[in-house]
């Protein structure tokens, strides 16, 4: 007898070793934001849009603390968004900086 085994559960664990792979490169990310600063997007307006606003931390603080096990989920993403900013800043700043020619 063939017993019929669930194909989400498959596609479902694709879905989160993608998710995992996706945090362990934030320097695609921050070029994604650099590449829309040097198109002319504010970098006041991409720094918003990279931080985890203080309201969603909130919220994701309330949520771990009725499913603990969320908790790494959540401090993993804005330790993330933190590492991201920071590249950004990094790169903003060296575009910034007047260029010497020798």
């Amino acid at each position: 007898m063939q017993t019929e085994t669930n194909p989400t559960l498959p596609a479902a664990a694709n879905a989160v070793e993608e998710a995992q792979h996706d945090f362990d490169y934030p320097q695609r990310e921050a070029a994604f934001f650099y590449g829309l600063f040097l198109r002319g997007h504010s970098a006041e307006e991409l720094r918003r849009d990279i931080e985890v606003p203080q309201a969603v931390l909130l919220k994701w603080h309330r949520e771990a603390e009725r499913e603990p096990t969320l908790r790494d989920v959540f401090t993993r993403m804005a330790e993330y968004r933190r590492h991201v900013l920071a590249i950004f800043e990094t790169l903003v700043d060296t575009e910034s900086r007047p260029q010497r020619v020798q």
